[in-house]
Protein backbone atom coordinates (compact mmCIF):
# COMPACT_ATOMS: atom_id res chain seq x y z
CA UNK A 1 0.00 0.00 0.00
CA UNK A 2 2.81 2.38 -0.86
CA UNK A 3 1.49 4.31 -3.88
CA UNK A 4 -1.23 6.17 -2.04
CA UNK A 5 1.09 6.89 0.89
CA UNK A 6 3.23 9.00 -1.44
CA UNK A 7 0.26 11.33 -1.84
CA UNK A 8 -0.06 11.93 1.89
CA UNK A 9 3.61 11.84 2.86
CA UNK A 10 4.18 15.60 3.05
CA UNK A 11 0.81 16.28 4.63
CA UNK A 12 1.34 13.58 7.24
CA UNK A 13 4.82 14.78 8.14
CA UNK A 14 3.66 18.36 8.61
CA UNK A 15 0.62 17.26 10.58
CA UNK A 16 2.81 15.32 12.98
CA UNK A 17 5.07 18.31 13.50
CA UNK A 18 2.24 20.79 13.97
CA UNK A 19 0.76 18.42 16.54
CA UNK A 20 3.83 18.90 18.70
CA UNK A 21 3.32 22.59 19.22
CA UNK A 22 -0.40 22.64 19.85
CA UNK A 23 -0.19 20.50 22.99
CA UNK A 24 2.48 22.05 25.17
CA UNK A 25 2.24 20.84 28.76
CA UNK A 26 0.27 23.13 31.07
CA UNK A 27 2.35 25.30 33.33
CA UNK A 28 2.50 24.11 36.94
CA UNK A 29 1.61 26.86 39.41
CA UNK A 30 2.77 27.00 43.04
CA UNK A 31 0.66 24.91 45.39
CA UNK A 32 -0.58 27.94 47.35
CA UNK A 33 -1.64 29.85 44.22
CA UNK A 34 -5.37 30.43 43.72
CA UNK A 35 -6.90 28.11 41.11
CA UNK A 36 -6.79 29.88 37.76
CA UNK A 37 -6.21 29.26 34.07
CA UNK A 38 -2.54 29.16 33.15
CA UNK A 39 -1.59 31.58 30.36
CA UNK A 40 1.59 32.50 28.48
CA UNK A 41 2.55 34.98 31.21
CA UNK A 42 2.88 32.07 33.66
CA UNK A 43 5.69 30.52 31.60
CA UNK A 44 9.24 30.88 32.80
CA UNK A 45 11.89 32.40 30.56
CA UNK A 46 13.40 28.94 30.09
CA UNK A 47 10.04 27.52 28.97
CA UNK A 48 9.56 30.33 26.48
CA UNK A 49 13.05 29.84 25.06
CA UNK A 50 12.47 26.12 24.75
CA UNK A 51 9.16 26.54 22.90
CA UNK A 52 10.65 29.09 20.50
CA UNK A 53 13.51 26.70 19.71
CA UNK A 54 11.05 23.84 19.30
CA UNK A 55 8.93 25.85 16.87
CA UNK A 56 12.02 26.66 14.81
CA UNK A 57 13.05 23.01 14.86
CA UNK A 58 9.62 21.99 13.60
CA UNK A 59 9.83 24.46 10.73
CA UNK A 60 13.29 23.26 9.71
CA UNK A 61 12.17 19.64 9.97
CA UNK A 62 9.21 20.35 7.70
CA UNK A 63 11.64 21.78 5.13
CA UNK A 64 13.91 18.74 5.30
CA UNK A 65 16.75 20.67 6.97
CA UNK A 66 17.43 17.92 9.47
CA UNK A 67 20.80 19.04 10.83
CA UNK A 68 19.53 22.55 11.58
CA UNK A 69 16.35 21.13 13.10
CA UNK A 70 18.43 18.87 15.34
CA UNK A 71 20.51 21.82 16.54
CA UNK A 72 17.35 23.73 17.49
CA UNK A 73 15.94 20.72 19.35
CA UNK A 74 19.18 20.37 21.30
CA UNK A 75 18.89 23.99 22.43
CA UNK A 76 15.25 23.45 23.41
CA UNK A 77 16.31 20.51 25.59
CA UNK A 78 19.08 22.55 27.20
CA UNK A 79 16.51 25.20 28.11
CA UNK A 80 13.91 22.68 29.36
CA UNK A 81 15.26 19.15 29.85
CA UNK A 82 11.84 17.68 30.71
CA UNK A 83 10.07 18.80 27.51
CA UNK A 84 8.60 15.61 26.04
CA UNK A 85 7.71 17.38 22.77
CA UNK A 86 11.40 18.05 22.18
CA UNK A 87 12.42 14.40 22.57
CA UNK A 88 9.51 13.36 20.34
CA UNK A 89 10.61 15.72 17.59
CA UNK A 90 14.22 14.64 18.01
CA UNK A 91 13.10 11.04 17.48
CA UNK A 92 11.30 12.00 14.27
CA UNK A 93 14.38 13.83 13.00
CA UNK A 94 16.62 10.86 13.73
CA UNK A 95 14.12 8.55 12.03
CA UNK A 96 14.12 10.75 8.93
CA UNK A 97 17.93 10.64 8.94
CA UNK A 98 17.91 6.83 9.12
CA UNK A 99 19.31 6.79 12.64
CA UNK A 100 16.86 4.24 14.02
CA UNK A 101 18.67 3.44 17.26
CA UNK A 102 18.84 7.09 18.27
CA UNK A 103 15.22 7.55 17.23
CA UNK A 104 14.18 4.70 19.55
CA UNK A 105 16.18 6.21 22.39
CA UNK A 106 14.53 9.59 21.91
CA UNK A 107 11.02 8.09 21.79
CA UNK A 108 11.81 6.25 25.03
CA UNK A 109 13.12 9.43 26.66
CA UNK A 110 9.95 11.32 25.69
CA UNK A 111 7.78 8.62 27.26
CA UNK A 112 9.93 8.53 30.38
CA UNK A 113 9.27 12.23 30.72
CA UNK A 114 5.55 11.90 29.96
CA UNK A 115 4.26 8.28 29.78
CA UNK A 116 0.93 9.22 28.16
CA UNK A 117 2.37 11.72 25.68
CA UNK A 118 -0.05 11.21 22.79
CA UNK A 119 2.09 12.62 19.97
CA UNK A 120 5.00 10.36 20.94
CA UNK A 121 2.79 7.27 21.19
CA UNK A 122 1.39 8.00 17.73
CA UNK A 123 4.73 8.74 16.10
CA UNK A 124 6.50 5.79 17.69
CA UNK A 125 3.74 3.44 16.49
CA UNK A 126 4.06 4.79 12.94
CA UNK A 127 7.85 4.46 13.16
CA UNK A 128 7.43 0.80 14.12
CA UNK A 129 4.98 0.25 11.27
CA UNK A 130 7.44 1.68 8.76
CA UNK A 131 10.04 -0.77 10.06
CA UNK A 132 7.72 -3.74 9.60
CA UNK A 133 6.89 -4.17 13.29
CA UNK A 134 3.19 -4.23 12.54
CA UNK A 135 1.86 -6.08 15.58
CA UNK A 136 3.79 -3.82 17.95
CA UNK A 137 2.57 -0.74 16.09
CA UNK A 138 -1.06 -1.82 16.13
CA UNK A 139 -0.93 -2.59 19.85
CA UNK A 140 0.32 0.95 20.49
CA UNK A 141 -2.24 2.56 18.18
CA UNK A 142 -4.93 0.67 20.09
CA UNK A 143 -3.57 1.80 23.46
CA UNK A 144 -3.46 5.39 22.24
CA UNK A 145 -7.05 5.31 21.02
CA UNK A 146 -8.10 3.95 24.41
CA UNK A 147 -6.66 6.94 26.28
CA UNK A 148 -9.41 8.97 27.98
CA UNK A 149 -10.18 12.25 26.19
CA UNK A 150 -7.75 11.55 23.34
CA UNK A 151 -8.72 14.13 20.71
CA UNK A 152 -6.75 13.26 17.58
CA UNK A 153 -8.59 10.04 16.82
CA UNK A 154 -8.95 10.72 13.08
CA UNK A 155 -5.20 11.08 12.54
CA UNK A 156 -4.42 7.92 14.49
CA UNK A 157 -7.13 5.93 12.69
CA UNK A 158 -5.66 7.09 9.38
CA UNK A 159 -2.17 5.94 10.37
CA UNK A 160 -3.59 2.71 11.78
CA UNK A 161 -5.38 2.03 8.50
CA UNK A 162 -2.22 2.68 6.49
CA UNK A 163 -0.33 0.32 8.76
CA UNK A 164 -2.91 -2.43 8.26
CA UNK A 165 -2.61 -1.87 4.50
CA UNK A 166 1.16 -2.19 4.60
CA UNK A 167 0.66 -5.60 6.14
CA UNK A 168 -2.00 -6.65 3.61
CA UNK A 169 -4.77 -6.63 6.23
CA UNK A 170 -7.38 -5.09 3.94
CA UNK A 171 -10.49 -5.72 6.05
CA UNK A 172 -8.92 -4.08 9.09
CA UNK A 173 -7.52 -1.29 6.93
CA UNK A 174 -10.96 -0.51 5.54
CA UNK A 175 -12.50 -0.36 9.02
CA UNK A 176 -9.84 2.02 10.36
CA UNK A 177 -9.88 4.28 7.30
CA UNK A 178 -13.67 4.37 7.26
CA UNK A 179 -13.59 5.59 10.85
CA UNK A 180 -11.04 8.26 9.90
CA UNK A 181 -13.25 9.29 6.99
CA UNK A 182 -16.36 9.45 9.17
CA UNK A 183 -14.55 11.75 11.58
CA UNK A 184 -13.04 13.98 8.87
CA UNK A 185 -14.93 13.53 5.58
CA UNK A 186 -13.26 16.60 4.10
CA UNK A 187 -9.76 15.21 4.67
CA UNK A 188 -8.52 14.07 1.23
CA UNK A 189 -5.95 11.73 2.79
CA UNK A 190 -8.73 9.66 4.32
CA UNK A 191 -10.70 9.54 1.06
CA UNK A 192 -7.74 8.59 -1.13
CA UNK A 193 -6.49 5.85 1.13
CA UNK A 194 -9.97 4.45 1.66
CA UNK A 195 -10.49 4.33 -2.11
CA UNK A 196 -7.17 2.51 -2.55
CA UNK A 197 -8.10 -0.10 0.05
CA UNK A 198 -11.50 -0.63 -1.57
CA UNK A 199 -9.73 -1.09 -4.91
CA UNK A 200 -7.53 -3.73 -3.32
CA UNK A 201 -10.67 -5.41 -1.97
CA UNK A 202 -12.22 -5.28 -5.46
CA UNK A 203 -15.09 -3.13 -4.22
CA UNK A 204 -14.79 -0.95 -7.30
CA UNK A 205 -18.04 1.02 -7.12
CA UNK A 206 -17.39 2.19 -3.60
CA UNK A 207 -13.78 2.96 -4.47
CA UNK A 208 -15.05 5.08 -7.36
CA UNK A 209 -17.38 6.99 -5.01
CA UNK A 210 -14.66 7.94 -2.53
CA UNK A 211 -12.01 8.94 -5.06
CA UNK A 212 -14.60 11.07 -6.86
CA UNK A 213 -15.17 12.94 -3.60
CA UNK A 214 -11.50 13.94 -3.74
CA UNK A 215 -11.09 14.63 -7.46
CA UNK A 216 -14.29 16.70 -7.67
CA UNK A 217 -13.05 19.24 -5.10
CA UNK A 218 -10.87 22.04 -6.43
CA UNK A 219 -7.34 21.93 -5.09
CA UNK A 220 -7.38 18.39 -3.73
CA UNK A 221 -6.70 16.34 -6.86
CA UNK A 222 -3.18 15.57 -8.03
CA UNK A 223 -1.37 13.04 -10.19
CA UNK A 224 -1.84 10.25 -7.65
CA UNK A 225 -5.57 10.82 -7.18
CA UNK A 226 -6.22 11.02 -10.92
CA UNK A 227 -4.18 7.87 -11.52
CA UNK A 228 -6.15 6.06 -8.85
CA UNK A 229 -9.36 7.12 -10.61
CA UNK A 230 -7.97 5.77 -13.90
CA UNK A 231 -7.19 2.40 -12.33
CA UNK A 232 -10.62 2.15 -10.70
CA UNK A 233 -12.50 3.11 -13.88
CA UNK A 234 -10.51 0.55 -15.84
CA UNK A 235 -11.49 -2.18 -13.40
CA UNK A 236 -15.11 -1.15 -13.96
CA UNK A 237 -14.66 -1.33 -17.75
CA UNK A 238 -15.52 2.36 -18.26
CA UNK A 239 -13.11 3.17 -21.06
CA UNK A 240 -14.53 6.64 -21.69
CA UNK A 241 -13.89 7.62 -18.07
CA UNK A 242 -10.43 6.06 -18.28
CA UNK A 243 -9.59 8.30 -21.24
CA UNK A 244 -11.06 11.39 -19.58
CA UNK A 245 -9.07 10.98 -16.38
CA UNK A 246 -6.00 10.07 -18.41
CA UNK A 247 -6.29 13.28 -20.41
CA UNK A 248 -6.59 15.32 -17.20
CA UNK A 249 -3.54 13.55 -15.87
CA UNK A 250 -1.44 14.23 -18.98
CA UNK A 251 -2.63 17.83 -19.24
CA UNK A 252 -2.17 18.84 -15.60
CA UNK A 253 0.80 16.66 -14.62
CA UNK A 254 2.63 15.79 -17.85
CA UNK A 255 5.98 15.06 -16.16
CA UNK A 256 4.58 12.87 -13.40
CA UNK A 257 5.41 9.15 -13.12
CA UNK A 258 1.66 8.48 -13.25
CA UNK A 259 1.32 10.20 -16.62
CA UNK A 260 4.17 8.06 -17.90
CA UNK A 261 2.47 4.91 -16.62
CA UNK A 262 -0.74 5.93 -18.38
CA UNK A 263 1.08 6.54 -21.64
CA UNK A 264 2.62 3.06 -21.47
CA UNK A 265 -0.59 1.37 -20.40
CA UNK A 266 0.99 0.12 -17.18
CA UNK A 267 -2.23 0.14 -15.16
CA UNK A 268 -1.26 -2.54 -12.68
CA UNK A 269 2.18 -1.23 -11.66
Amino acid sequence: MRAQEVWVACVAALTLVVGLLGCAAPVALPADSPRTIATASDQTDAERRALVRLELASLYFGRGQFDTALDEVKQAIVAKPDLADAYNLRAMIYAAMGEDRMAEESFSRALQTSPSHAATLHNQAWFWCQRGRHAQAQAQFGALLALPQYRDVARTQLARGLCFGRNGQWVEAEAALMRAYELEPANPSAGVNLAEVLLQRRDFERARFYIARVNDVAGTSNAQTLWLAVRIERKLGRETAVRQFGERLRELFPQSPEASLFERGRFDD
